[in-house]
């Protein structure tokens, strides 16, 4: 019976292809179809022995279409396994027909793919009917498509996988900057789940037409090794269909989604603000994301906060947002704010920033300056006021992602910086 379905995943080359494709030999007599998914195309090499072979179909997907196409064609295998190979991956030659079974207890076969420090579990191969009735996530749900084998891994309980070694190889690996720093964030999808009572910690959004990029916000949410207690959410009268996107999301247990007129950003997070039953309170972003391990990270250096700090904050990273792909520039360092000087001269935003929340409802809330009608730069008419009553504590971790993307309210009206500082210095 010919019982496996090979997917070949964006191979860079044709020589990365060839390989791969040569590999399969050992397994020809066990292979129902070879599909190949690339994001462009690349000229498919001649097989060493194409009797050996069943028909070979290609697609090339669009952008932010690979999620999306991957559930497709699984939907439509009937073999009894998929096995994935992916970039530079080729088969073991020593590869053997008995290592390619699963116990009827199992659903997942995974490799360990390794890179420098780096160890991080890859689908091998798995049951046909278990990826249909558990598909993967989508392109626009995530911050880049490689996370779609890791959040999916994440999901899966360790009694239904196995890891084995010496079942695949690669050729010469990509080790940019780029790829390197995505790849760090993949693993932290295999940290060890963990739960801490106290503190307890809320995630606050507001979102306004950011359909392009606010499910990329809820998932890296809810894809935590520990779970935040509440996760509120306001639609600020969106007007495109990200509204429709975030109900998708109600059926989680820990989110509380509501939707207001448009207002701007200060008004929708002041009408959450009375939901929230947390002893601190993290904003994120709507274009933004959190490490996997944001909350545990976080909670750890909440633990011990003194009780007059009302914000505790870090680093970010940043990412420059392309067609369907995002390229990491760089690693901001934060630094310790110590009055109202230093607040305004600093160089970005704050951030991540995590607020004691009986401290920001007792200066009630974000204010609503009459500076643009209170719709821009929030962040920092907030930790102004603040700073006025409390200190803020800085930490070095990295676990919040900024994206910079075309649509930011804030890189749209950059040119209103200094009026805006102007109007804070005299307040």
């Amino acid at each position: 019976m010919k019982a496996i379905s090979a997917i070949l995943m964006d191979y860079p080359n044709s020589a990365h292809l060839h390989r791969a494709l040569n590999s399969l030999h050992n397994l020809a007599s066990k292979l129902h179809s070879i599909t190949i998914l690339q994001e462009k195309n690349v000229p498919l090499p001649a097989p060493a022995n194409p009797s050996l072979f069943p028909n070979i179909t290609i697609h090339i997907y669009q952008p932010n279409g690979f999620g999306k196409l991957l559930n497709k064609i699984i939907a439509q295998q009937k073999s009894e396994y998929i096995l994935f190979l992916k970039q530079s991956e080729y088969l073991s030659p020593t590869i053997k027909d008995d290592s390619l079974q699963l116990k009827s207890s199992q659903n997942v076969m995974n490799h360990i793919y390794s890179v420098k420090t780096l160890s991080i579990p890859s689908p091998f191969l798995a049951r046909t009917t278990y990826l249909q009735k558990q598909p993967f996530l989508l392109d626009h749900q995530l911050p880049f498509k490689e996370a779609i084998f890791s959040t999916w891994l994440s999901t899966i309980d360790d009694t239904l996988k196995t890891n084995k070694k010496n079942l695949v190889n690669r050729a010469k690996e990509n080790t940019s900057r780029d790829r390197m720093e995505k790849l760090r964030l993949l693993e932290k999808y295999h940290y060890k789940k963990t739960s801490t009572e106290h503190p307890s910690l809320t995630i606050l959004m507001a979102n306004y037409n950011m359909e392009n990029y606010v499910e990329t916000a809820v998932t890296s949410c809810l894809f935590q090794t520990e779970r935040p207690e509440q996760i509120c959410i306001m639609d600020d009268g969106s007007t495109d269909n990200s509204y429709n996107q975030l109900k998708n999301w109600q059926r989680e247990p820990d989110i509380q989604l509501f939707r207001k007129q448009n207002e701007g950003k200060a008004r929708a997070l002041n009408d959450l603000l009375p939901y929230v039953t947390s002893d601190f309170i993290l904003e994120l972003d709507a274009d933004d994301w959190l490490d996997a391990d944001a909350i545990s990270v976080i909670k750890s250096h909440l633990l011990h906060l003194p009780e007059d700090v009302a914000v505790l904050y870090g680093n970010f990273r940043r990412w420059k947002q392309r067609e369907g792909n995002i390229l990491f520039q760089n690693i901001a360092t934060g630094r310790p704010v110590h009055g109202r000087k230093a607040l305004l001269s600093y160089p970005f935003p704050l951030g991540p920033r995590v607020y004691r929340t009986s401290a920001l409802k007792a200066v009630g809330g974000f204010p609503v300056i009459p500076f643009k009608n209170g719709r821009l730069f929030e962040d920092v008419s907030v930790l102004h006021r603040l700073l006025k009553t409390y200190r803020f504590q800085y930490k070095n971790f990295t676990v919040y992602n900024i994206r910079k993307h075309e649509e930011s309210i804030t890189r749209k009206n950059e040119n209103l910086w200094n009026q805006f500082l102007n109007h804070l210095y005299r307040l």
